[in-house]
């Protein structure tokens, strides 16, 4: 609601202040961070009395490694819950994913999960919901100003090693991710 006087209820103007900074992005890191220390402390010490993790992540995201049955059930996303019957989690940071073991229906199954897979985690005992966006996955970590012709003219066409072999194997140049300098 605009007032009289040019201003809305928020003090701005028509036009509010243009945000320069990525807030939102240091927040999604920040909770991010929660979240693994979370995941390291409960893998170290157990989870604690009545707390229980739900992890929520996308079973399409490059890295994500989970039974077949599971992911035709939960083609996009799933939610896994972490309570008591869970086993061997690992939080590995340098590789970026987590490992767990948990029974689908009695079937024992360990699943891994890349971090930037995770598009929520939530403990209800501590009346806490963190939601994110997906990172970008390695595979689509390739930039998007690059375009198919670009693609294309860096593209070359070797044989393969084995000489009894005909096929030809594209192999991209590194040339189509370097910045060029004039």
């Amino acid at each position: 609601m605009t007032h009289s006087d040019g201003y809305d209820n928020n003090g701005f103007g028509e036009n509010p202040p243009t945000n320069l900074l990525p807030y939102h992005e240091w927040i999604e890191s920040a909770y991010r961070q929660v979240t693994i220390n979370a995941l390291k402390h409960i893998a170290k010490n157990g989870m604690p009395g009545n707390h229980s993790f739900y992890v929520t992540f996308l079973t399409t995201y490059s890295g994500v490694s989970i039974p077949a049955r599971l992911k035709a059930q939960y083609p996009e996303e799933i939610t896994i819950v972490l309570q008591h019957q869970f086993w061997d989690l690992m939080i590995d940071e340098h590789k970026n994913i987590i490992s767990v073991g948990l029974s689908f229906g009695g079937v024992s199954s360990t699943l891994i999960i890349p971090l930037g897979a995770i598009t929520a985690f939530s403990d209800p005992e501590a009346k806490l919901l963190f939601t994110f966006s997906p990172l970008p996955s390695p595979v689509s970590a390739i930039p998007s100003a690059l375009t198919n012709e670009q693609t294309k003219a860096n593209v070359e066409t070797l044989p393969t090693p084995d000489a009894g072999d005909t096929e030809e194997t594209p192999v991209i140049s590194l040339d189509a991710f370097r910045k060029k300098h004039d």
